[in-house]
């Protein structure tokens, strides 16, 4: 929905159905009841999550003719999609298969180039831009040696120049400025700002404008398509779990002039230490889960970090290391920001929105809490009314 600060939604991750005829049922139930209790008189924005299958169903003319047709009579709309999770999100081990296929895959580019053609097709003649979220390249792990990294890191990047080249060409036939967003994570072959930054200014534009070059386009036309179809996706709980502040960074990617295509607006798990560690090493103990990968970025005393692929491994460090404070990518409801002993990180999300209203840098905002049913049992509630109070708590501060 318009909001003062850009455009909010929520991402429909929050959903089951890896198929367009699974999902689109629970859109049909769920859409309306939170529309009519968040958005019940304006036009509803959606933020389209669409598995690998979804995305081939939804390709064919009838059933995005059936799409079109149920958001005109909703009075609803996608600005937005996220394509980072490929396959299987929901009642299954995801971990680091969140990533797969990755960016040096033709499937990952297939997948992409599909979603963006749906995109270009149901975004409203009113709206002048969209996005896509997608995952930082790859998963940094699945690279042995440095050397095997930075050749994945090559080719990953040399794939989304295919895609470029498709958003350089919805945009000259459509007139849809469509934007693919980079979303750094914990573990990822980006994890940060600094990473993408430097990937961005190092690898993209140097390979972009060779890319175009080679096409006949000169290196000004050449950085004009890369900066306004290669965008970041600001997620601000992996931000948080990063320990990066919301101003530097922002302040960093204009000074570049380096775009946010969204911010998902998100919060990550926070442990303080200094006091009651072992009753609060109890309490985090609750949500090592087994479907999805929680990172955990550890400062200690003397302010340097250690990092730990998931949340068990932490916990197994923390029988011989202390530690002052974690932080753990487990994306929790935004609405609440004490969970016993343990916090949030969603003074962040207040730091990110505060910039925003000010001096807005993005026109999409996209709440993406995901994991309702994978948290303890006393801090689950129906779906629906979950996300209605999502949404009525970041409007509060909008």
């Amino acid at each position: 929905m318009q909001t003062s600060a850009g455009l909010l939604t929520y991402c429909s991750n929050i959903h089951t159905g890896e198929d367009w005829q699974h999902h689109f049922a629970v859109l049909q139930k769920s859409i309306p009841v939170i529309k009519q209790q968040v958005s019940p008189q304006n036009a509803f924005g959606i933020g389209l999550r669409l598995a690998n299958q979804a995305s081939i169903d939804l390709s064919e003319k009838e059933n995005l003719d059936k799409l079109k047709t149920w958001l005109t009579q909703n009075n609803c709309y996608v600005f937005t999609m996220n394509g980072f999770p490929y396959g299987g999100f929901h009642n299954t081990v995801v971990k680091d298969q969140v990533h797969a296929p990755d960016w040096t895959t033709q499937d990952r580019v297939a997948y992409t180039i599909r979603m963006f053609r749906i995109l270009a097709e149901i975004l409203p003649d009113d709206l002048s831009e969209g996005g896509i979220s997608t995952s930082p390249l790859s998963y940094r792990f699945w690279w042995k040696t440095s050397k095997d990294l930075q050749e994945a890191t090559l080719l990953a990047t040399q794939n989304m120049l295919v895609v470029l080249d498709e958003l350089v060409a919805i945009k000259k036939t459509t007139g849809k400025s469509l934007h693919l967003d980079i979303e750094p994570e914990p573990d990822g072959i980006l994890e940060n700002s600094p990473e993408f930054i430097t990937w961005y200014q190092e690898v993209l534009l140097p390979l972009g404008i060779q890319h175009f070059a080679q096409k006949g386009i000169d290196e000004a036309l050449a950085k004009t398509y890369i900066y306004e179809h290669i965008q970041l996706c600001y997620d601000v709980c992996h931000f948080a779990v990063s320990y990066e502040e919301p101003a530097e960074v922002i302040q960093k990617l204009e000074e570049l002039g380096i775009k946010v295509g969204k911010i998902q607006i998100s919060s990550a798990l926070k442990v303080d230490f200094s006091d009651n560690p072992t009753e609060k090493l109890a309490a985090i103990a609750r949500y090592d889960e087994p479907s999805y990968l929680h990172q955990v970025v550890a400062r200690k005393a003397d302010n340097t970090f250690v990092k730990y692929p998931d949340l068990g491994e932490a916990l197994l460090a923390a029988l011989s290391v202390q530690f002052a404070e974690w932080r753990v990518h487990f994306h929790v409801p935004l609405f609440i920001e004490h969970y016993g002993l343990l916090s949030s990180t969603r003074q962040e999300i207040e730091k990110i929105l505060a910039i925003q209203k000010l001096k807005p840098f993005t026109a999409q905002l996209e709440i993406e809490t995901y994991t309702w049913g994978v948290l303890p049992a006393d801090y689950q509630a129906p779906l629906d009314e979950s996300i209605i109070r999502e949404i009525a708590w970041v409007k509060s501060i909008l």
